[in-house]
Formats: structure tokens, C-alpha cells, sequence
């Protein structure tokens, strides 16, 4: 396995995106459909794309996050795994990468996140799924907004018929969803404000959707209308009745919110770089 660094890998990122920048940038800009989106394929080279599959934690190495909200694995404390995961986190941080995303999303000065709040790897297994949620609006510190969600798949041979893809929600829960394919190598970049309700479906095979986060911030929001809001979820189209508890979730945090600014508790779901591996 050859020692690929995050310089290394932005630099491939970098020259895929900038050869298809224009592409991109149609895609993502005259999109009307209300939650704003481009994916590209073959992000990286494909020998690549598996170095990084291949080390992937199994599941149970990760922290299982299951509630009527979610279920599925995440890890955000790096230094826990294999160093080329760490890598390939940080190269979409990477200075040139943040700057031409910006470009392509027309969004000014964009920022990452290098706490990894909410973002890291994540793995979802059989029957594991993501309700129709908002993310929450600002970063740990709620200083700055979120703007845009970064997610490269990097399951081989990951059929769409497997689940686990990404689904958008424009026109509320009453209407069809729009569907990102999870496909392997592939990087999606969503908008992210108070109107763009996203989820991922249920995997219904034996097998495991591999998954590279990142989250970019701004000191303004997308939307005049934006207003702070925690993540909050909704129920599937076809479960009214844990549409109704996910909304009466929603409301209980949002008033803890109010009186505690910065949350009753800090998350746990941030890198801590001083932390022993």
C-alpha cells in the first residue's frame, strides 16, 4: 500500500474537480429544484479509492449511534485508525479544495471544520438508516453557519438497489424523493440550511455502506430565512407515528437550546487531537 499523505491526496482531488469545475458549477448552480447539489465520479484513482476501503474500521470498532433518529456507526477520533483515513479526511480541508468548492457552490470563503463536528467516517450496515433530518445550523462553538455537506462513498461495488443512498426531500415529505446513488469513489456536496431535508435509506443487504464526511461552515448563512436550529428529524413518509415523536424530540431540544447556549452536554462526536491512540 503506498503512503499517500492528504497533500498528495488533495492534489488528485484538486485536478478532478478543476477539470470539471464548469460542469460542476452548472450543476450545482442551476439546480432549482431547492436543495442545491453536485456529485462527480471516479473522485480519485481507483487503486486509491480501495486503499482507502480497504482500511476501513469494521463497524463494531466505531461508536454505534441508535435511536428512533438513526442507526448507524461513526468515529470521528482519528488517530484510532488506520493514518490514511485521517489523510483522506483532511485533503478535502485542504486549502485549494475548500477554495474551489466555494467556487463551484458560489459560496464566499467557505471554512472546514477540523474538529470534525458530526463529520469523520461512518458505516451503516443491514437495516441501519438516517431519518429525514435538517442538520443542525452553526458548528460546536455556534459561531458559524453550515453551508455544505462533503460525502465520498468508498464501498466497492455498492449497488444502488442496496440502500443506503442519499435522499433529498425539496418538496417535504409528501412528495418523491431525489436520490444521490451511494456509488462507490464518488463525492456528493449538498447544501445545507433550514430547508434542505436529507436522509439516507435503509440497507437492505448483508454488507456495509463506508462513508467520508465533511462539513464546511461560513460566517453567513445560505438563506436569509436561516434561523439556529439543532438537527432535527422527521419520520419516513410511511411511519406517521414516529414522524410525531421526532418532531416532539425536536421541540424539547430545541427549548433546552434556548437556555443552554451551548448544549446540556458537550457532543462527544468531535476530534480531540490529544487524545492517546
Amino acid at each position: 500500500m503506498s503512503n499517500l499523505n492528504r497533500i498528495d491526496l488533495a492534489n488528485l482531488i484538486f485536478d478532478k474537480l478543476n477539470a470539471e469545475k464548469e460542469t460542476l458549477k452548472a450543476q450545482f448552480q442551476n439546480n432549482p429544484t431547492g436543495i442545491r447539489y453536485f456529485f462527480i465520479d471516479a473522485l480519485l484513482p481507483e487503486s486509491v479509492a480501495l486503499q482507502i476501503a480497504e482500511v476501513f474500521p469494521q463497524p463494531e470498532a466505531m461508536v454505534l449511534k441508535k435511536s428512533l433518529r438513526e442507526n448507524k456507526y461513526v468515529a470521528a477520533q482519528m488517530n484510532l485508525y488506520h493514518p490514511l483515513l485521517e489523510e483522506i479526511i483532511y485533503a478535502f480541508q485542504d486549502k485549494r479544495i475548500v477554495e474551489l468548492i466555494g467556487d463551484i457552490c458560489n459560496i464566499s470563503k467557505p471554512i472546514p471544520d477540523e474538529n470534525l463536528y458530526a463529520g469523520g467516517i461512518s458505516a451503516m450496515g443491514k437495516n441501519q438508516f438516517l431519518n429525514p433530518h435538517l442538520d443542525n445550523s452553526h458548528d460546536k462553538d455556534r459561531q458559524r453557519w453550515r453551508v455544505l455537506n462533503l460525502l465520498y462513498y468508498v464501498t466497492p461495488d455498492w449497488q444502488e438497489e442496496n440502500g443506503g443512498n442519499l435522499e433529498l426531500w425539496p418538496n417535504g415529505l409528501e412528495a418523491e424523493p431525489i436520490i444521490i446513488y451511494s456509488k462507490f469513489n464518488r463525492l456528493a456536496v449538498m447544501e445545507t440550511h433550514n430547508q434542505s431535508l436529507h436522509s439516507v435509506s435503509p440497507v437492505v443487504v448483508d454488507d456495509v455502506r463506508r462513508c467520508v464526511s465533511n462539513y464546511y461552515f461560513s460566517e453567513t448563512p445560505l438563506l436569509a430565512t436561516d434561523t439556529f436550529h439543532v438537527t432535527s428529524f422527521r419520520g419516513r413518509p410511511e411511519n406517521k407515528l414516529a414522524d410525531v415523536l421526532l418532531r416532539a424530540d425536536t421541540f424539547l431540544r430545541m427549548c433546552l437550546r434556548k437556555v443552554f447556549k451551548k448544549g446540556v452536554r458537550e457532543n462527544p462526536h468531535v476530534y480531540k487531537k490529544d487524545r492517546k491512540a
